[in-house]
């Protein structure tokens, strides 16, 4: 290293430096550092807790409609019932991806269709309440545990996505209101570099198994076990050769859970996986094949989802890039998948499809949300009669 004085190293070369060291030091820290937690809880206390598998006898049937617009451009839906019935979606809007003015939007369905779009968070209102500076803020995930709706999203400080943080806010009344953004402590490295994409799975003890990811030099997923409020208990690594991101994760019974990951580049690759046999507490590469699936994955999110009938929905993009959202089906709980629809495509390859989200509602129809063109949300309709190739 040269022999200059600091003062004499010019300020963007300190910055790289100390950036350099900042990620040695938080590499370092993130391999060994376990959020201090009372000794691991019994199974029973954070198994998984399983929809039952039911016939399911609706016909086949597809609609889909777009949601109200917020903004001129739209990414990172997400679904949930809220305790009243309706259903909701939560995404985030502004002038594009990243800008200062982004916000996250919330919008019920009833039967006059999706209402106008309620403003849940955005920069000047969760810098207010951390006492934080925030750059940007990105990717929420809704989900309803009883009377309660969770909203998590991601924060920016400084720098890129790779500097996230993760707030979480709650309502009470069904979304009309919502409590101040507190900040999950999830890092021992400056509390940044946690990022969630896709809902968590109900633990026995009334918790949460929250699907996260971390982006600060090493690119990999991570589970988060939750208490009932929403507070961080523990934190495991999905450690994977390949850079990965956003897990979507189903529980498979009481112990097992597949995760399936986004490929992270530097190329077009495949969808990555991971499992756990003991709900979570530790995570293997692989599945029960102990392979990466066939499926190719563009760099992109994908999302999951247990069926009525027990079979697992996997919504993604493909080898044709961003341009096709497509629909697989496993009977064999992941292992092989097969085709089955193609929910919307571009065949001149010149608009994006991306970000699904998935959600099983309690009659058995399966909805779908996912970015549309960059310009807005779509919601999509359908029943596993119709995946299977019936005509509506």
């Amino acid at each position: 290293m040269s022999n200059l004085p600091t003062a004499a190293i010019p300020s963007r070369s300190r910055f790289l430096l100390w950036l350099a060291a900042a990620g040695f030091i938080g590499a370092l820290a993130a391999a060994f550092w376990r959020i201090p937690a009372a000794p691991a809880p019994a199974f029973a206390a954070r198994a998984h807790t399983l929809p039952a598998t039911a016939a399911v006898s609706l016909p086949a049937f597809f609609a889909s409609a777009m949601l109200p617009q917020a903004a001129a451009s739209a990414h990172a839906a997400t679904l949930t019932f809220l305790p009243d019935g309706r259903l909701a979606a939560a995404w985030f809007a502004g002038s594009r991806e990243g800008a200062a003015d982004v916000t996250i939007w919330l919008s019920r369905l009833d039967k006059n269709g999706w209402s106008k779009p309620q403003a849940l968070a955005n920069r000047e209102s969760t810098a207010g309440a951390l006492f934080t500076n925030i750059r940007k803020l990105g990717n929420p995930v809704l989900f309803t545990d009883g009377a309660r709706v969770h909203l998590w999203f991601v924060s920016v400080a400084l720098g890129g996505w790779a500097g996230s943080s993760l707030n979480h806010i709650f309502s009470d009344d069904s979304g009309e209101t919502w409590s101040k953004p507190s900040k999950l402590v999830t890092s021992p490295f400056l509390n940044i570099s946690t990022l969630v994409r896709t809902p968590p799975l109900p633990l026995a003890d009334g918790g949460y198994g929250l699907p996260a990811y971390h982006e600060f030099v090493a690119k990999h997923g991570e589970w988060l076990r939750l208490d009932r409020d929403g507070r961080v208990i523990d934190k495991t690594r999905m450690a994977h050769p390949v850079r990965s991101l956003q897990p979507a994760v189903v529980a498979l019974d009481e112990k097992r859970a597949l995760a399936l990951l986004r490929d992270a580049g530097p190329g077009p690759g495949r969808i990555r996986v991971a499992s756990t046999g003991d709900a979570g507490l530790t995570w293997e590469t692989g599945g029960a094949n102990g392979d990466d699936l066939p499926l190719p994955n563009p760099n992109a999110s994908v999302a999951m989802l247990r069926l009525a009938s027990g079979r697992l929905l996997l919504a993604g993009n493909g080898d044709d890039g961003r341009t096709h959202l497509h629909l697989w089906l496993s009977a064999d709980e992941g292992k092989t998948w097969t085709l089955a629809r193609t929910a919307e495509s571009a065949p001149d390859g010149g608009a994006e499809f991306s970000y699904p989200a998935l959600l099983l509602g309690p009659d058995g129809r399966i909805h779908l949300a996912y970015t549309w063109r960059r310009q807005g949300i779509k919601h999509a309709i359908f029943s596993e009669a119709w995946l299977d190739g019936g005509q509506p």
